[in-house]
């Protein structure tokens, strides 16, 4: 769980080369309270955004995903942080500038609604969503840190 003070304070957890393309998610007032990630699209579609708190910290860390686009095609695939399956039209790849000369893509939901689907699945089996929920931003600090080098920082 974090806490975001003011729209600054949200811009300020992306890295600063991607904070000039940053468009404000409509409706949202501060404070702002996380309880686990706060994700949404731009109005062009082109790019998902999602702010997460990095694992032993309040801190939040932004990343900028770029939607890159299929072809239509109908084949199924599988997030990598929520393991759950789908067409390419929910399921696909998406890309991170990690500086100028170079960019990561990784097979994910396409709308970041990972949390959903796992509360969803957490559900149906009687289990608490919280152990799903963990391990979800484990793996999306695990991204930001092995593709971007995004270091935690613990809390004081």
């Amino acid at each position: 769980m974090f806490r975001l003070e003011s729209d600054r304070a949200l811009i300020q957890s992306f890295r600063p080369h991607d904070r000039r393309v940053i468009e404000m998610p409509a409706g949202v007032t501060f404070p702002l309270f996380v309880r686990d990630y706060l994700v949404w699209t731009e109005t062009s579609n082109a790019r998902v955004y999602l702010v997460f708190g990095i694992p032993g910290s309040y801190k939040p860390m932004g990343i900028i995903f770029r939607r890159d686009q299929s072809g239509g095609d109908l084949i199924t695939q599988m997030c990598e942080w929520c393991h759950t399956s789908g067409p390419s039209s929910q399921v696909g790849m998406l890309t991170v500038d990690v500086n100028s000369k170079r960019r990561v893509g990784v097979s994910l939901c396409l709308d970041l609604h990972c949390k959903d689907r796992l509360e969803e699945i957490a559900n149906r089996s009687g289990r608490q969503p919280r152990d799903f929920l963990t391990s979800l931003q484990e793996r999306m600090y695990r991204f930001a840190h092995q593709a971007l080098g995004v270091e935690a920082q613990p809390s004081l």
